[in-house]
């Protein structure tokens, strides 16, 4: 090959702007990339288009951690995760600064990239050629997008397909973003990034596909900020420009479709054909991508390649006319452009809460962003409004992951905007705890007046504070529970439908509520397990979240009344307390043998190495999650008949209960000795929360909830 003229270097260095020595760094990061490290570069190399504030894709769970690495394991180094396929035909400087992108832009999957040159006439095969780490398939004459993609796919090597526009530049996490979405959801079939200008004006959220087979580019030129541009959902397609599919699905519907060669409409074409199969495609708003739209193909439509996008529309109306029939008329557009972005949804529910649901913290929320997940699930559109205003925490940011759309209306004014928008296209409102029904009931009901209204109790707050003050002597208390039972009760006649966790709860509202309509949906847990055998686990836990005054009472009698008769029946045992703002509330309550931790993300050592739980509660309402979280642990609860009430738990056979310190010391102290015990309420406990408290028990409740019928 001729050797590069200095001319020619300094004139491409010139155009772009970009330095042989940073060429050089992105062609080492994308060498080592494809055999599987990964590299820190400069932060600021890497664009960084995202106005969300975060680092291109954001932060990954766990679990997501998990399921990538675990499919990267499976993968040699000669058969990457992923096979980035790069069409190009000239523009050089384009394809230049589009593999920097990828050397600097920090990723956790193995991933080979193929530029497939078709046809250029500049020096691009000259520079590609001397980047390693980058596989060049060159093609004599120019045939167009189409060709070029099926060519490059018929010789990648990853288990998924990547098409990437050489005009694009990609952020963090834009692959891996992509990749979870395939990895772990099977019904998935083709998933597309969220495009953006490079002046961070937002270019396309997913595609929308009317009946007359126009397409349109839902979001273009919006905010990409915007929550309703920032949720997991299903869409009609995704611009080929940065779109991810698995290769054997690919080469199983035939690859791009031949008959829209050289381009246009070939990736609306694959969306339908993934479609067909029975397979969804999604829009993954955590992939984000720049995108110097028109560099590739020009925007005149009436020259050069742009010219086939009219001719390609009728071939794709006459090739999907019956499925064109479901799409919605391009009329709706001006009306209700988000409508028809969504219209793949089925009911539209609104769930209105104190707050973004913290599932770490406290378990109204766990029960809560479960409920959101189940919805999404069965196919609801779901919008979720918190009352503090916060769109854009991680919070925020998981509901968003599993497709719910955030919605900022925290102001009674904010609300009553929103609300005459948008509450004619509500089947369901659901107001969650009291505070939330007393203050937006009425406005519901005035401006979602074709939905159902369900009052989500989460408990009886009034029967909680009832107890509170029985408990302390306080009559002003008393009154002050006997006022918010009148208004609480008045929120239940108000709605259609009204939720509580137990049984317990059920039968109070049915006595000072005759004829209302009140359904269970009781906390939702995913069932762990029991990895660890009773001989190898020590020591005494308690849970809970201690902005929430039952637990910091439970805990001071725990330690005040309950340890001190353990402890020299026990020695050595330690009594572990975790929970949300636990040293803030009762770090005083440490000593040697009473540990505080607070707020511990992952509660599964604890759970696998204690051997014990306890729930000493001595007032409170519904259904307790540190007793759930235990048993779907298998690990063993001695709880007070407060903490066990409406749970369906026999005493000694699914718990001990105990209420007086003696006798809840007596309990500890027989049920740490007595492996056999321990082993049958481990056992009775699993199936406890599957029985009553698992995600499928949880989703029969729900189906016979959602969507309320319309009045």
């Amino acid at each position: 090959m001729k050797a590069i003229p200095a001319s020619l270097l300094q004139r491409i260095r010139r155009r772009i702007r970009l330095t042989i020595d940073s060429a050089a760094l992105s062609a080492r990061a994308l060498h080592m990339r494809t055999v599987g490290f990964l590299t820190t570069l400069p932060r600021a190399a890497a664009p960084q288009v995202d106005e969300r504030g975060e680092r291109g894709g954001g932060d990954f769970s766990l679990s997501e951690e998990s399921m990538l690495r675990a499919a990267i394991d499976e993968r040699s180094v000669d058969a990457p995760l992923a096979s980035v396929i790069i069409p190009v035909y000239n523009h050089c400087e384009d394809t230049l600064r589009c593999l920097r992108s990828l050397g600097v832009a920090r990723t956790r999957s193995s991933f080979e990239i193929i530029v497939v040159d078709d046809g250029s006439t500049d020096d691009t095969a000259a520079y590609v050629t001397a980047m390693p780490g980058v596989r060049l398939l060159q093609r004599e004459r120019n045939e167009g997008f189409v060709a070029a993609c099926n060519a490059g796919a018929e010789v990648a090597r990853g288990r998924f397909i990547v098409f990437l526009n050489n005009d694009t530049e990609v952020t963090d996490d834009w692959l891996d973003a992509l990749l979870v979405v395939l990895l772990e959801d099977p019904g998935c079939g083709l998933v597309g990034s969220k495009l953006i200008y490079p002046d961070g004006v937002l270019q396309e959220a997913g595609g929308i596909v009317f009946s007359e087979a126009h397409a349109c580019n839902y979001g273009r030129g919006g905010d990409p900020a915007d929550p309703k541009f920032n949720y997991r959902r299903e869409v009609d397609y995704c611009s080929g420009a940065a779109i991810a599919i698995e290769r054997v699905l690919f080469c199983a519907v035939g690859g791009f479709d031949t008959r829209y060669a050289p381009a246009y409409y070939e990736d609306t074409d694959l969306a339908f054909s993934v479609r067909s199969r029975g397979r969804s495609v999604i829009y993954q708003p955590r992939s984000s991508v720049m995108h110097h739209e028109g560099r590739t193909a020009g925007t005149d439509t009436a020259n050069g390649v742009k010219r086939f996008q009219e001719r390609n529309r009728h071939l794709f109306r006459e090739k999907w006319a019956a499925a064109l029939r479901d799409q919605p008329d391009a009329a709706m557009c001006a009306i209700d452009i988000d409508g028809c972005a969504d219209h793949r949804a089925g009911s539209r529910v609104l769930v209105m809460d104190a707050c973004c649901p913290r599932p770490e913290r406290d378990s109204g929320s766990m029960r809560m962003f479960n409920m959101l997940a189940l919805l999404r699930q069965s196919n609801h559109h779901v919008l979720f409004c918190p009352m503090d205003g916060d769109t854009q925490s991680k919070a925020a940011r998981a509901l968003e992951k599993v497709g719910v759309q955030l919605v900022q209306a925290a102001t009674e004014r904010a609300a009553l905007r929103w609300f005459f928008a948008y509450g004619h296209t509500l089947d369901t409102v659901v107001l969650s705890r009291f505070g939330v029904a007393d203050r937006f009931m009425r406005l519901a009901r005035r401006y979602a007046s074709g939905a159902g209204i369900v009052f989500d109790t989460v408990d009886l707050h009034f029967l909680r504070l009832q107890r509170g003050a029985e408990l302390h002597g306080d009559a002003e208390a008393g009154r002050a529970a006997d006022a918010l039972k009148r208004r609480e009760l008045a929120l239940v006649r108000e709605s259609d439908i009204t939720l509580v966790v137990s049984r317990h709860e059920l039968d109070v509202l049915a006595q000072n509520v005759p004829g209302a309509d009140v359904r269970i949906l009781a906390n939702v847990h995913e069932i762990h397990g029991r990895r660890v055998p009773y001989a190898e686990r020590r020591d005494l836990v308690f849970l809970g979240n201690f902005e929430h005054e039952p637990n910091v009472d439970a805990v001071q009698y725990l330690v005040e009344c309950i340890i001190p008769l353990v402890r020299p029946r026990l020695p050595g045992v330690v009594l572990h307390v975790i929970g949300h703002a636990g040293k803030q509330r009762i770090g005083e309550l440490a000593c040697e043998d009473v540990v505080v931790h607070g707020f511990v993300e992952d509660l599964s050592a604890f759970m696998d190495r204690c051997r014990i739980a306890l729930a000493p509660l001595r007032y409170g309402a519904g259904v307790k999650g540190k007793i759930n979280m235990a048993m779907s642990y298998g690990l063993p609860v001695i709880a007070s008949s407060i903490a066990a009430e409406g749970m369906a738990l026999a005493d000694g056979r699914d718990v001990l209960i105990a209420d007086a310190p003696e006798a809840f010391c007596d309990a500890v102290v027989r049920l740490y000795q007595d492996g056999s015990l321990w082993h049958q309420l481990s056992e009775q406990g699993l199936e406890n929360v599957q029985r009553h408290f698992s995600y499928e028990s949880a989703q029969n409740a729900l189906n016979g909830i959602f969507p309320c019928a319309r009045a």
